[in-house]
């Protein structure tokens, strides 16, 4: 391979991996924040409880996530130095008010979070995780309006002499229509596998464990199935409105997802599809009828341009050239992603009929679902995730800039495979190592909470919490609590 592809590959390695961590880390920073502010109006510990063991595994998620999260603006410069010269007065605005303003944001009020136990008042306490994790969202905001630029390239002229794409308006960068139904769609997809993680780790110490602290575990079963619901409802509203915005701005994209050849009024919906080797025509499939017209323009009647057409208009407007994406990877890859997510909520929807009818779990199906409902969000986010870029090929920045225009010149294939290969290694250790961390945290169960333990809310008497059994000393040194 060359250095292009070998690129594309380490681009893509890393990306995905490091959008393992992000999905669970923005959905879990609220319930957790939940889980707080129900302890904080009920004053049950089991709330307090379940505050302090799924925080643990949302702080370990969001250490795994800065860690990756830095090697993927590092390969801008690395390996697509051509494309951060033609677009960087545009891509760097949002990434870097994400990083000076969301991640500080995070950071500073999540260190608060994670000191301020026994420290700040408990009101005080409250709103720093609540503060923190808004600033999930902000982070998720300006990456994915970066990102919508690369698939609708809005508020930027080009400027000849420089031969650079310069920001003009920034406003319509960040109104971008693509970022006002992408963002929506990624933070329920974040939700759904955050409730996943939360009704598996308690379906498991049901199962497990059902006489130990059943009653707290029942209750995070009963929030993370009805977040994966929730999620799972607002997932397929926002999946439409983005289906819509996606047939008008990138119609290969949308053609690509159904391996829709010849362009067609009254469009099927394609479950499965076959097509001839060299990908130019189907040769069987099965569909429901004009269902794709309805998703891509609202009509059941609405034409739906087809691959072949568009590659034609696309050699007409560009030059001559390949403009259709891997059509293999596109069609699966939406369906992965749309059948993961259906496989979740009616995990999260057995589980809660289970809870509403005070039946124990049990059986294998049980252990199933606990093992796989958090898998689901995770996989489901990635193959979408997959999907938006793999379909955007062959352009780095639509219509703009192609892949091929965008890797660094003077980066030898020899040296991509190098640092492809020390990251893969790097993060298969990572991988060990996070996996360790949450089987540990999450076998340990939750954590024990000292009889009458709280903050008060001028922040005396907050030195009762003992959640790790070491004493209750005022002047302790300031120590990581989990």
């Amino acid at each position: 391979m060359d250095s292009l592809n070998i690129a594309r590959w380490q681009f893509g390695i890393t990306t995905v991996y490091h959008f393992f961590f992000v999905p669970i880390t923005i959905g879990l920073s609220f319930l957790v924040a939940g889980f707080q502010t129900a302890w904080y109006r009920t004053g049950k510990e089991q709330y307090l409880r379940l505050t302090k063991f799924y925080g643990k595994l949302f702080l370990i998620n969001f250490a795994m996530g800065v860690v990756t999260g830095i090697v993927q603006e590092f390969q801008f410069g690395m390996n697509w130095s051509d494309y951060s010269r033609f677009v960087g007065d545009i891509f760097g605005a949002p990434l870097a008010i994400e990083g000076l303003l969301a991640f500080f944001l995070e950071s500073t009020f999540l260190g608060l979070w994670i000191f301020g136990w026994d420290r700040l008042p408990k009101k005080v306490h409250l709103a720093t995780i609540w503060i923190a994790a808004s600033g999930t969202l902000l982070s998720a905001y300006f990456i994915l309006a970066a990102n919508s630029f690369m698939q609708n390239p809005v508020g930027y002229e080009f400027n000849e002499v420089t031969g650079r794409a310069e920001l003009t308006d920034f406003w319509a960068m960040l109104t971008n229509k693509v970022v006002l139904v992408t963002f929506p769609h990624t933070i329920a997809g974040a939700f759904i596998t955050a409730g996943g993680v939360v009704l598996g780790v308690a379906l498991w110490h049901l199962l497990r464990h059902p006489n130990r602290d059943s009653d707290a575990f029942r209750s995070a079963a009963k929030v993370g199935g009805v977040t994966i619901v929730l999620a799972a409802t607002a997932l397929a509203l926002t999946g439409d409105r983005q289906a819509k915005v996606m047939t008008e701005v990138q119609p290969m994209k949308m053609a690509s997802a159904e391996a829709l050849y010849a362009t067609t009024d009254g469009a099927s919906f394609s479950i499965f599809s076959i097509g001839t080797p060299d990908g130019s025509e189907e040769t069987f499939s099965i569909r429901v009828p004009k269902m794709l017209s309805f998703l891509a323009t609202g009509t059941f009647d609405g034409r739906v341009e087809g691959i072949n057409d568009l590659q034609s208009a696309y050699e007409a407007k560009f030059g001559p050239g390949d403009y259709t994406p891997n059509v293999a990877v596109t069609y699966w890859t939406f369906r992965f992603m749309i059948g993961i997510g259906m496989a979740g909520a009616l995990v999260a929807v057995w589980a809660l009929w289970k809870l509403r009818r005070r039946t124990p779990f049990k059986g294998r199906l049980a252990w199933w679902a606990a093992v796989t409902v958090p898998l689901m969000g995770l996989f489901g986010n990635s193959f979408g995730w997959i999907f938006t870029e793999m379909g955007r090929q062959p352009w780095i920045v639509f219509g703009l800039m192609p892949t091929s225009a965008g890797v660094s010149p003077s980066v030898s294939a020899l040296e991509v495979w190098i640092s492809m290969l020390g990251f893969t290694v790097v993060y298969g250790v990572l991988a060990v190592i996070e996996v360790k961390l949450l089987l540990k945290y999450i076998a340990a169960g939750l954590p024990p909470v000292a009889a009458g333990g709280d903050h008060s809310d001028d922040g005396e008497g907050a030195h009762n919490v003992n959640v790790n059994g070491n004493g209750t000393d005022e002047e302790r040194p300031l120590a990581f609590a989990y």
